[in-house]
């Protein structure tokens, strides 16, 4: 099941973006190979998760023995990708860098993925995603007027700019691969991804459209047909009519549509007064009550759903966005495929649970499999 049916990818067990990636892969239909230590993670923060580690299996060796090392390069001989997540260098520490994988299978598509990428003064340097997005340029557009840059939660660095590139760039190399091409090093780094989210309003910034100066432009509150607002019950509804026709729909729900003395739309000097103004009416009346209003229009204004929520819209049921697998509901893989659905839901399997019949089918003899086990080199 799945488009990437029949591809066998190597993830070298870490946090966050890493598992991520390989969730990703996984649900594409990859046969993902979780290589964990034995004895597992001393970071606690490297804590299995019912929807990460889906549908992986997953094999233990400790690195640091020479039999360790050599089984994973024999998985690595016969495997079409592996990917990494450790700080520059390290991998090569530990004796499974790109060229001592590659030496081992040429055809071989190595993932990198790091915060600050592979080469720079930050290379070697710690860091998380809110370290990436501020250097990358996302962190200093999210915000509000007279308040600090707003933590976007790590959607931008971690997720966005790093786990969705590397799986991306792991499959596109994975396709020149069989099309006769050879393997090669795949290097995706977050404070790369970070910035090239940011792209379109790159442009935007050196036309002069896009300022510098948060919380004043049309997408990141400053407008307020494209805001959060407060409702009667304490809960929100977001607003996003940019276009005229859907600005005509919003006006004309929340009762300003024959108001006199309105401004033009894109009269960013009447914004602050007309956010106020808006925000006064949308606080009237509760979130469901709105929802009504805006029931079948095009005025693009929903209520803000959290987690708790978001399963349980009418929307989400009807696509069956959603599904309860563990014991969490989760979001079902995303994008879908018509001809190659995702593969079930497998549950997540403990680290080294499937160590034995991998290390068989590599050609290893249950008593060599025994005496690995026995030496601490495998689990």
């Amino acid at each position: 099941m799945g488009p990437l049916r029949g591809m066998r990818i190597i993830e070298l067990a870490g946090i966050g973006p890493t598992p991520f990636a390989g969730m990703m892969l996984s649900d594409l239909g990859a046969e993902v190979i979780r290589v964990d230590r034995v004895g597992g993670s001393g970071n606690p923060a490297a804590s299995q998760s019912v929807t990460m580690e889906r549908g992986k299996s997953t094999v233990a060796f400790n690195l640091k023995h020479p039999e360790g090392l050599e089984a994973l390069l024999r998985l690595v001989e016969a495997s079409d990708g592996l990917f990494e997540g450790f700080r520059a260098g390290v991998a090569e520490r530990l004796g499974v860098g790109p060229d001592a994988c590659l030496a081992r299978n040429p055809k071989l598509v190595y993932g990198r993925m790091t915060g600050w990428g592979q080469s720079g003064p930050l290379a070697d340097r710690a860091g998380h995603d809110i370290n990436y997005i501020s250097l990358a340029g996302p962190l200093a557009h999210i915000g509000r007027v007279g308040q600090p840059p707003s933590v976007p939660l790590n959607l931008i660095g971690d997720f966005g700019g790093g786990s969705v590139f590397l799986a991306l760039g792991m499959v596109a190399a994975l396709l020149e691969v069989a099309r006769g091409g050879d393997g090669q090093v795949v290097d995706a780094a977050m404070v790369d991804g970070a910035a090239y989210l940011l792209s379109p309003l790159y442009a935007a910034h050196a036309s002069g459209f896009w300022t510098d100066d948060y919380g004043s432009n049309f997408l990141d509150s400053g407008a307020y047909f494209y805001e959060v607002y407060g409702t009667a019950d304490g809960k929100w509804l977001a607003v996003g009519a940019i276009e005229p026709e859907f600005h005509a729909e919003f006006m004309a729900g929340i009762g300003l549509a024959d108001a006199d003395g309105l401004p033009e739309q894109m009269d960013r000097d009447c914004w602050p007064e007309m956010k106020r103004r808006v925000g006064e009416i949308i606080a009237a009346r509760t979130q469901d009550e709105w929802v009504e209003v805006f029931e079948g229009t095009d005025a693009c204004v929903t209520p803000v759903l959290t987690m708790g929520q978001a399963p349980g819209h009418p929307h989400a049921m009807a696509r069956d966005s959603f599904f309860r697998f563990s014991g969490v509901t989760q979001p079902r893989p995303a994008p879908r495929f018509g001809g190659t659905p995702s593969k079930p839901a497998q549950d997540s399997r403990p680290p080294g649970a499937d160590t034995g019949w991998l290390l068989g089918e590599l050609g290893y003899s249950s008593e060599e499999i025994a005496d690995l086990r026995a030496a601490g080199t495998a689990a």
